[in-house]
């Protein structure tokens, strides 16, 4: 044997190894990607399952609004009907009647004030707690820090009675309970710091020093500086501070549970089916309010849902 041929033979087989080689490396690639779609296909599955199974309470919840019964005289009359899945007649008047029979208007009302007036304060006091706890060093920080976090692992209603007795020496309950409910809703919200301290410790500090060093105050930095950069932690930290008052039920029925007037949409709702005749007469009213008060924050979450998921992880990257 040449050589020539020697070298050439040399040449084949390493062009049957590397070949062999990238044939493995390609059926090695194939398999991770049909187990990569295979998983993702079982994913999505479980997924769609669990978003049917979530949807479900509300699609039958918004069916039993638009319930309208004929009576044999031909009258309409809104009524429960047990014994059909789909109104026999379409229909609003659940909507008109709960607007015009009831006093839903007062307590939508009611349930808008304590929730913007709580979502605009205690949004205040928990970015600004949360910047002074990030950026300041101070003697009993840490203890401070961690003695509010461990106080937050107790649940509020332990404090009812207490704050019941408070609310009602000062003349915040019944007719009164928006001030009183604002007032306990905004008092302890400090206490949330730690996603919005998280997220602003992601900020960097040379910041903050740069227009230190310009002349800003500390509250111009957090006003001009931090805040325009902070706006996903700042639209989370509104919604959740706007979602607690608005679906809030435990507290609210306890300091306004006999007057109309101070009732929220929630204990306003449930009164209305609290008894076996509301339950019969009313239970599309009480769907038609459900599917009205789902509205709004249906809406704010579609709008704000990246900055709302941004705000998370952000403020969840650092403590």
């Amino acid at each position: 044997m040449s050589i020539e041929e020697m070298k050439t033979n040399s040449r084949v087989r390493k062009l049957v190894k590397e070949t062999e080689r990238a044939n493995r490396t390609k059926g090695r690639h194939m398999s991770l990607s049909k187990q990569r779609r295979l998983s993702n296909t079982v994913i999505y599955i479980i997924l769609t399952i669990l978003v049917i199974v979530w949807l479900i309470p509300f699609f039958f919840l918004l069916l039993d609004s638009l319930k309208c019964d004929v009576a044999a005289d031909g009258v309409t009359r809104v009524t429960w009907q047990s014994d059909n899945i789909f109104p026999r007649k379409w229909g609003f008047d659940n909507y008109v009647d709960l607007f015009t029979r009831t006093s839903f208007f007062r307590w939508f009302t009611n349930t808008t004030i304590v929730g913007l007036a709580t979502a605009v304060l205690q949004t205040g006091m928990v970015l600004l707690m949360s910047y002074t706890l990030s950026r300041l060093r101070f003697r009993g920080r840490k203890f401070l820090m961690n003695f509010m976090l461990i106080l937050g692992m107790f649940p509020g209603f332990l404090s009812m009675i207490l704050l019941y007795k408070l609310l009602s020496d000062w003349g915040m309950t019944q007719q009164n309970s928006i001030v009183g409910l604002i007032l306990v809703y905004c008092a302890s919200s400090g206490m949330g710091y730690y996603i919005s301290k998280g997220f602003f410790d992601t900020i960097p500090r040379s910041l903050d020093e740069a227009a230190r060093i310009d002349g800003a105050t500390r509250a111009q930095v957090f006003g001009k500086i931090i805040l325009p950069l902070s706006k996903p932690i700042l639209i989370y930290t509104i919604l959740t501070a706007f979602m607690a008052p608005w679906g809030d039920f435990m507290f609210a029925s306890y300091i306004a549970h006999s007057t109309d007037i101070g009732k929220n949409v929630a204990v306003g709702l449930r009164d209305l089916i609290s008894t076996s005749s509301g339950m019969a007469d009313h239970y599309t009213w009480f769907c038609a309010g459900g599917v009205i008060v789902a509205i709004p924050i249906t809406i704010l979450f579609m709008l704000l849902q990246r900055y709302y998921v941004e705000g998370v992880t952000g403020g969840a990257v650092k403590g």
